[in-house]
C-alpha cells in the first residue's frame, strides 16, 4: 500500500480520488448485471446527470462551509426556496425568465450572507442558524407561494423554454460542462487564492489565525456567502432537469450534498476539504439513488441508506485523523 501511494501518478491524483471512482464504476456494472432492463445504461446515466447538476452545487457549497469548521442544514430547503420565489415572480407577476434566474440567485445569496453574518460576526453556533435558516426558507417559500407547487417553463416554451438549455442542447450534456467548470474555478478558489487559503486555516486552527491578525470573521462569512451562491445556481438546475417545486421539501438533499462531500475527503471538523473528491462523490450518491430507485426501494430507505453513507465516512474520517495523531 505504501508502495502505492508513493507512486507519481496516485500522488499527483490522491489514492482516494482514485478509490472513489473504482467505486463508482463498480457500483455502476453491479446495478446493471443485477438489475438487467431495470437498469437502461443511456437512461440511467441521463438520469443520474440530471441529479448529479443540482444536488453538484450544493455539495459544492457545502464543501466551502464545512472546509471552516461549520456546517448548513438549510442548503435543501433554501434551494427549493429559491426555485419557488423567483419561479412564482415568473409565473404570476410575468417576470421575464432572465430575470427570474437572477432573482433566483440572489436569493440564495442573501440567506449565505445571512448565515454567514449570524455565523461569523453574531457567534451564533452553525448548527443553530442553519436549523434556523431551514425553516425561514419554508416558511417564506409557503407564504410567497401560497403553498402552491411552481412549474417552471417546459423546453417547447416559445419564450422562456431556452433557459432549458442549461441542462441540455440537442442531446448534448451542458450542465455537466457547466458543472465541472464550476467545480474548477471552486478549486482554484480554495487552493490558490488568498481567501481560499484562509478558509482552510479557519478549519484547521481559527484561534491561530485570529492571533496572527487575520479578520477571521470576513472569511468565514465569505464561505457561507459563496454557499449560497452555489445553492441558488443549484435551484436553477434542479427546475432545469425536475420543473415542478414543491413549497416544504428539501430537507432530503441535505444529507446527500453533506454525504458527496464527506465521501470525497472533506474533513468534517474542517481544515481539509477535496473540490475533486466532491464531485465523485456526487456521481457515487446520485448514481446510488437511482439504483435504489431501479431495486424498486422508497423514499425511506433511500434516507436510511444515505445516512449510514454519512456515518461510514465520518467514522473514516475521524479515524483517519486519530491515525495521524
Amino acid at each position: 500500500m505504501e508502495n502505492l501511494k508513493q507512486n507519481p501518478i496516485v500522488k499527483k491524483l490522491g489514492l482516494n480520488r482514485i478509490l472513489l471512482v473504482c467505486v463508482l464504476i463498480l457500483m455502476f456494472l453491479v446495478f446493471k448485471v443485477v438489475l438487467g432492463n431495470k437498469f437502461p445504461a443511456v437512461d440511467s446515466i441521463r438520469s443520474t446527470l440530471n441529479y448529479v447538476y443540482f444536488l453538484g452545487f450544493l455539495s459544492l457549497g457545502v464543501t466551502f462551509v464545512i472546509a471552516t469548521g461549520g456546517i448548513d442544514f438549510s442548503i435543501g430547503p433554501v434551494m427549493f426556496c429559491c426555485a419557488l420565489v423567483s419561479g412564482y415572480c415568473m409565473t404570476s407577476y410575468k417576470v421575464p425568465c432572465a430575470v427570474a434566474m437572477i432573482l433566483c440567485i440572489l436569493i440564495g445569496l442573501c440567506f449565505g450572507i445571512f448565515n454567514g453574518w449570524m455565523v461569523s460576526y453574531m457567534s451564533v453556533p452553525p448548527f443553530i442558524i442553519s436549523m434556523a435558516s431551514m425553516n425561514i426558507a419554508k416558511g417564506i417559500a409557503s407564504v410567497f407561494t401560497k403553498t402552491q407547487s411552481v412549474s417552471w417553463p417546459l423546453g417547447s416554451d416559445p419564450v422562456n423554454g431556452w433557459f432549458r438549455n442549461l441542462i441540455s442542447y440537442k442531446g448534448f450534456p451542458v450542465g455537466l460542462v457547466i458543472f465541472l467548470a464550476v467545480a474548477v474555478i471552486c478549486g482554484i478558489i480554495l487552493y490558490n487564492t488568498k481567501p481560499g487559503r484562509y478558509i482552510l486555516c479557519l478549519g484547521s486552527n481559527s484561534e491561530a489565525v485570529r492571533l496572527s491578525g487575520v479578520n477571521t470573521r470576513k472569511w468565514q462569512m465569505l464561505a457561507y456567502v459563496i454557499c449560497g451562491v452555489l445553492v441558488g445556481i443549484g435551484a436553477l438546475f434542479f427546475v432545469g432537469a425536475y420543473t415542478t417545486v414543491q413549497p416544504g421539501y428539501g430537507d432530503q438533499y441535505n444529507n446527500e450534498a453533506i454525504a458527496g462531500c464527506v465521501m470525497g475527503g472533506t474533513s468534517m471538523v474542517g481544515g481539509l476539504a477535496s473540490i475533486g473528491g466532491t464531485v465523485i462523490g456526487v456521481f457515487i450518491i446520485s448514481l446510488l439513488q437511482q439504483g435504489i430507485m431501479a431495486f424498486g426501494l422508497g423514499k425511506g430507505q433511500q434516507m436510511i441508506i444515505t445516512g449510514l453513507i454519512v456515518i461510514v465516512a465520518v467514522y473514516v474520517d475521524v479515524s483517519a485523523r486519530r491515525r495521524k495523531n
